[in-house]
């Protein structure tokens, strides 16, 4: 049933729109933790979402992924109102928080094949996806140990290939390279630009400003809940005036602009 559903949406994915479409997302609690967002990410792009701690990064994509509801404002992804359907829009999507939740009594391939089971993927082909997502992040050697005995970054590439079994089409990530060596990180960078060489959307909220220099099509600074800057790196570059400017001088000028307009 997921899978025909997917299928059929193979149209919405080809036609001319946006993988994310953000306008005026607004959510509070003690204070605005976004302000009337405007953000879009194109189809098939590597998207980087950079911002200090507290700057709304993590709240915008929780309300992206349907954890969190927006106190106002629309979200649609690849063509689907996501807050008038949430079920359809998950249906293509994948969220990998930076904490990963997974069944510690479970092995990877047991976990794979339950979140499959939850998509309602057939046995054979979830086995085959599972073998596939499990191998190329390096974990073949642990295929049939309990997750209960796994560092944080193993548990973190097992929760990551649950969050892929289904081949989504817009994968969101909070954070997902914290916390791993750097075997496990090029296992895991290597997966996510095969994903988008396929055809696939990534955004990505990361700390680690190399990766976004190296990784990403575009990225997007936020500061106090609001977009101050977007581009490629050499867009960034000449918004700030400099073309040698460094992307880690160019982050904390603009997040210093951005909380003072704030």
């Amino acid at each position: 049933m997921v899978r025909d559903e997917q299928l059929d949406r193979s149209e919405i994915m080809k036609a001319d729109v946006s993988a994310l479409e953000v306008r005026g997302l607004t959510k509070r609690f003690d204070r605005p933790a976004v302000d009337a967002l405007d953000l879009t990410v194109r189809t098939g792009e590597f998207y980087a979402l950079l911002g200090p701690n507290g700057a709304g990064k993590t709240t915008t994509l929780r309300m992206v992924a349907g954890l969190l509801k927006p106190d106002a404002g629309s979200v649609a992804t690849l063509g689907i109102d996501a807050l008038a359907d949430p079920v359809a829009a998950k249906q293509i999507m994948a969220w990998v928080s930076d904490e990963p939740m997974i069944y510690d009594k479970l092995t990877p391939l047991e976990y794979l094949e339950f979140v499959a089971g939850l998509w309602g993927i057939d046995r054979t082909t979830s086995e085959t996806s599972a073998h596939q997502l499990l191998a190329s992040l390096g974990l073949e050697p642990h295929l049939h140990e309990r997750c209960e005995g796994f560092s944080k970054g193993m548990r973190q590439k097992v929760a990551l290939a649950g969050a892929l079994v289904h081949d989504p089409r817009l994968i969101i990530l909070d954070e997902p390279l914290t916390g791993l060596d750097a075997l496990s990180a090029r296992h895991v960078k290597g997966l996510l630009q095969e994903r988008v060489r396929s055809g696939c959307t990534v955004i990505m909220t990361t700390h680690i400003l190399e990766v976004a220099e190296r990784m990403a099509d575009r990225i997007g600074v936020i500061a106090a809940g609001r977009l101050v800057a977007e581009g490629t790196l050499s867009e960034l570059r000449q918004q700030n005036g400099r073309g040698d400017t460094s992307l880690e001088d160019m982050f904390i000028a603009l997040v210093d602009a951005g909380a003072a307009a704030a």
